[in-house]
């Protein structure tokens, strides 16, 4: 019996309910220079393109639907209540809209930061230059998404949850980004299985003890479907 497992999904997953890739030619990151919109550094120089850009990824984000994968991921995460852990690279909530609940390590678009007091809120659909934070007031409001040169979100608790799991997956990601890259090494230093599910091949491919190549959508609810039968449940 599998008693702990932990997911790590990334962009890859949510590409085929229409949300593109960091990567995707043509796409979304290709037409915008991170260092113009995914910068501390850009957010004090321009906040107007900022927001911007981030309302415009919030509203595509609002209008895509959970796919096939992140249904079953969600239905593994219910039917072995406490022993499935997501931990997602997006920034999108369909994880949640699928009905499972994800560790969000670069945060999520459906919430708003305080850039001074560091309070957190649901937004609407859009954000303005000067935000006003709902607790203290200040006009400091930003998306809470982690941008370059800042620090992922939760990573002590991601620790705890790899160096205590019997299973590690990963799931539509590049494995090109740290400290996620490094994620599937340190389960297997604490003895966990590894597994990569992706469209195809990946730079870390090689460090999985097993991997699984194909649209997410196909291969996700097929691999789930054997994890829960060989499950004791």
């Amino acid at each position: 019996m599998t008693e702990k497992i932990v997911i790590l999904t990334g962009a890859g997953l949510s590409a085929e309910s229409g949300l593109s890739t960091f990567r995707d030619a043509g796409g979304l990151w290709a037409q915008h220079r991170i260092e113009d919109v995914a910068t501390p550094e850009a957010f004090a120089r321009d906040p107007a393109r900022v927001q911007a850009f981030y309302n415009m990824r919030r509203a595509q984000a609002a209008e895509a639907h959970p796919n096939a994968a992140h249904l079953a991921l969600a239905r593994l995460q219910t039917t072995l209540k406490g022993r499935v852990i997501l931990i997602t690279q997006n920034v999108d909530w369909l994880h949640e809209k699928a009905g499972g609940i994800a560790l969000h390590m670069h945060g999520v678009l459906s919430q708003a930061l305080c850039a001074a007091c560091g309070h957190r809120w649901y937004v609407p659909d859009e954000m303005t230059p000067d935000e006003p934070c709902p607790a203290c007031g200040a006009p400091r409001g930003r998306p809470d998404v982690v941008w370059f040169g800042e620090m992922p979100y939760h990573l002590d608790l991601i620790d705890s949850h790899l160096s205590s799991c019997t299973l590690f997956a990963a799931i539509g990601t590049s494995g090109q980004v740290f400290p996620a890259a490094g994620f599937v090494r340190e389960a297997q230093l604490n003895g966990a299985e590894t597994v990569e599910l992706n469209l195809e091949r990946t730079e870390i491919s090689g460090q999985f003890q097993r991997n699984i190549f194909g649209p997410a959508t196909e291969t996700v609810p097929r691999w789930v479907d054997s994890l829960l039968e060989d499950s004791l449940y």
